[in-house]
């Protein structure tokens, strides 16, 4: 009589784990031989992970045979920048629904400037969202703000990227001070 895979992988791994867990215990594996009770904790936990490892190899070699992939498929995970500026949606959006993240709001303090990272679609509504900032978070952007004002100020580039800077320093300062 043959057995399909579908019922190897159902009896095989209870077999062979019976099979493993006796013979490793009678074997030399475990020194001269011994009784199930003197199985120090230590040795019972490393035949379980060895049998348990050695389970799941055979069902991915069946699963193999039978032409069942075994690889995982991880979702792909979102950029800092995407992950940002969802939350700033969310805010904008679904206040009720939004959570405040702090690494998210850092991210956006950090990276406003720059028009690549947060588009001006979503610079207005990170506008709106800074006049609610509080504390310590809304000093800091302002002497930052101020001190790139006083960095470009110095500086008489004519580099268009750089005039976009500008002018979102200056809304970010007209706004907070």
């Amino acid at each position: 009589m043959q057995c399909g895979h579908a019922a190897e992988l159902a009896w095989q791994p209870a077999y062979t784990l019976w099979y493993l867990f006796h013979w490793r215990r009678l074997s030399s594996w475990f020194g001269a031989m011994k009784e199930e009770e003197e199985l120090t904790a230590e040795e019972r936990r490393k035949l379980e992970r060895k049998l348990k490892k050695e389970r799941k190899k055979k069902e991915k070699q069946l699963m193999r045979e039978a032409g069942i992939s075994t690889k995982k498929v991880e979702p792909k995970k979102q950029s800092g920048s995407e992950l940002a500026l969802a939350y700033l949606t969310s805010w904008s959006e679904n206040p009720e629904e939004w959570k405040f993240q702090k690494t998210r709001q850092t991210w956006l303090l950090l990276h406003m400037y720059d028009k690549e990272k947060v588009p001006d679609k979503y610079f207005t509504i990170l506008l709106d969202y800074l006049q609610g900032l509080q504390g310590g978070a809304r000093d800091i952007t302002v002497q930052k703000a101020e001190a790139f004002m006083k960095e470009f100020d110095g500086s008489n580039a004519e580099d268009p990227n750089l005039l976009e800077k500008c002018e979102r320093i200056r809304q970010v300062l007209q706004l907070l001070s």
